[in-house]
């Protein structure tokens, strides 16, 4: 319900100046953008436990000026949680839309929403830019709308906090390939021992074995995943702010038009649609998905320490299956929920051990 700027509440006026905030903020020292669902940032804002240093939105006095500085009184860790919450909940209510939509033209029109949303809020400029930074733009773009395609298929047939976690090994790849520890071989066996337990006595929504074409599905995004990660440092350096990331998804929308605008169109054009809900309900999936979580977690990073920040998003598998659980009534056994407890203490060990 819209209201007026007398009547807002302080904890609705603080959220909307967290995303205007982290929307407008000048880029952290490496630029650092955010993850198509929700950020994994090895390359680091800080080179140590240190946060980046905070960057106030203007010298606004008045109204303006406290309601921009108002975010400052929000905990960092529970806009961190808020956007894992956001982004899981996106995702669930994104699975209603397979059916009409289709699990590829929903994927489009998320992406295409999204990306419409960040270029009318960044602006990129792209005349000053190598051609090297637009090509590692458009490649990020293509392992985005991979990895956003390919879990799109993997929660259409395994259940959410299942899929979330499989996908997760790409982050958690990337850091043990990166750690240069002998002792980091421990956690890479856990998380191994966490998809075994998942995947060979993990069930599937009706109580059978794991769909095996969803596990492929959640590898490949895992895949899609880890190439995501190793071009969004190369990203987030040669652009300001969100400007890569609003480049990038539209590169994503792109690269997935030829697969889901026809089925999208059909779905939309179909005698029973009602394709303005349909519309209306893809785009507000595209707020929880990326756009607000972006601007939260952006915010929060730059308040507390990346290592505190990478733990806490060690647990988004943990709050996919919550979510799935409360939204779609996925309820997870006890083997599936030993295998996520075992990929997530192994992406905290990796990340509490990978930097002293």
């Amino acid at each position: 319900m819209p209201t007026s700027h007398t009547s807002e509440t302080p904890a609705a006026s603080s959220s909307a100046a967290a995303v205007a905030e982290a929307l407008a903020m000048p880029p952290a020292p490496k630029g650092e953008p955010a993850g198509e669902r929700g950020g994994w940032r090895r390359g680091g804002a800080s080179s140590g436990p240190e946060a980046p240093p905070e960057v106030h939105p203007g010298r606004s006095t008045g109204r303006l000026g406290k309601v921009l500085r108002r975010p400052g009184r929000i905990p960092a860790p529970l806009l961190c949680l808020t956007a894992m919450f956001l982004v899981q909940t996106g995702i669930a209510l994104s699975k209603p839309l397979f059916g009409p939509l289709g699990v590829s033209g929903t994927t489009f029109l998320r992406l295409g929403f999204a990306a419409v949303i960040l270029l009318a809020a960044t602006r990129p400029k792209l005349r000053d830019k190598r051609p090297r930074d637009l090509a590692a733009a458009a490649l990020l773009g293509m392992a985005s709308a991979g990895m956003t395609f390919l879990f799109a298929g993997a929660i259409d047939r395994l259940p959410m906090g299942t899929a979330a976690t499989i996908e997760f090994l790409g982050p958690l790849a990337v850091a043990l390939v990166f750690a240069r520890r002998a002792s980091h071989l421990l956690w890479a066996l856990l998380a191994a021992a966490g998809v075994v337990l998942l995947t060979l006595l993990g069930e599937g929504d009706g109580g059978g074995s794991l769909d095996p074409v969803g596990l492929l599905y959640a590898f490949g995004a895992a895949a899609c995943y880890a190439l995501y990660i190793l071009f969004t440092d190369k990203v987030g350096a040669a652009f300001q702010g969100f400007q890569g990331l609003a480049v990038s998804m539209t590169v994503g929308a792109l690269t997935l038009a030829p697969f889901g605008l026809g089925e999208a169109w059909h779905g939309l054009a179909a005698p029973d649609a009602s394709p303005l809900v349909l519309l209306a309900s893809v785009a507000g999936v595209s707020l929880l998905l990326p756009v607000i979580p972006y601007a939260l977690e952006m915010t929060a990073l730059r308040r507390m320490p990346q290592r505190v920040f990478s733990v806490l998003v060690s647990l988004e598998p943990a709050v996919s299956a919550l979510v799935g659980l409360v939204v779609l009534g996925q309820l997870l056994g006890v083997p599936q929920l030993a295998g996520i407890g075992c990929v997530v203490a192994a992406s905290v060990g990796a990340t509490l051990t990978g930097r002293r």
